[in-house]
């Protein structure tokens, strides 16, 4: 199963928009996609609507080995797409797992060598604590939606700092997949002067596809869609499935999407 972190520290940057809208186009494409909700506010689970009646396990019960994978999976309106939900329970988790000897591999333990899927996505919370920690260590690769926006290239910094000690200390198979720009302004010059800046910086790790602001990325959760669900032609979508068709060719192909 590939496993991927879709991971930034700096909060309302999209990423919880990109893990779902990704996970949603991977699934169109037929593979077989899991995706983990390691945020304790919840927000893929709401954005796929997943109603509170569905969590009886959470993510946090999976890390505190209270549950299993299979009991923490629920299905979705998405064919092909499962999810583990997070409740806000997760927010004292990251005190809980100080406890553990193994407490940098909770999610690597139960994520492992899972045949049931194809590709699992895993939503981090928006700071550098034990979950994401947790997220990266389990994780092959890492997903990285940044702000075009001056302050998001400081954040990128520790960001990009915080997985190279991962990869150092627990996990050296851990690289950087990509780098998507979000919430671009194409009538805002900083958005393209900080694309410009990034791509300087890390060259083809940026993705080509840029996402957009749009009214419709910011509606669908209030509908427990995804976007490409909701309005699959508006430009944030168009955007989103641009992105999928790239991402795909940065990753090996599984057999039942062949």
């Amino acid at each position: 199963m590939i496993r991927i972190a879709v991971a930034n520290q700096k909060g309302g940057v999209g990423k919880t928009t990109t893990a779902i809208n990704l996970a949603t186009a991977l699934a169109a494409t037929g593979w077989r996609v899991l995706l983990i909700d390691l945020d304790p506010q919840g927000n893929a689970s709401t954005g796929l609507g997943v109603a509170h009646s569905q969590r009886e396990y959470s993510s946090y019960e999976l890390l505190t080995g209270q549950c299993t994978m299979e009991q923490a999976v629920v299905s979705t309106r998405v064919p092909r797409l499962d999810l583990v939900s997070a409740t806000v329970d997760l927010s004292g988790a990251e005190i809980e797992l100080v406890e553990f000897e193994d407490r940098t591999h909770r999610l690597d333990k139960v994520v492992a060598d899972n045949g049931r899927w194809d590709v699992c996505l895993i939503d981090c919370p928006p700071s550098l604590g034990l979950l994401t920690i947790n997220a990266l260590v389990a994780s092959r690769s890492v997903l990285v939606p940044l702000q075009a926006e001056f302050f998001a290239l400081e954040g990128l910094s520790q960001l990009l700092q915080t997985v190279e000690r991962i990869r150092v200390r627990f996990n050296p198979e851990l690289s950087i997949l990509g780098v998507a720009l979000t919430m671009f302004d194409r009538r805002n010059n900083l958005s393209s002067q900080v694309a410009d800046d990034v791509r300087a910086c890390l060259g083809k790790v940026v993705f080509q596809t840029v996402i957009p602001r749009n009214v419709r990325l910011s509606e669908a959760p209030s509908h427990g869609v995804p976007a490409l669900i909701y309005d699959h032609r508006c430009s944030g979508s168009e955007a989103y499935m641009s992105l999928a068709r790239e991402l795909i060719g940065r990753l090996p192909k599984p057999a039942a999407a062949a």
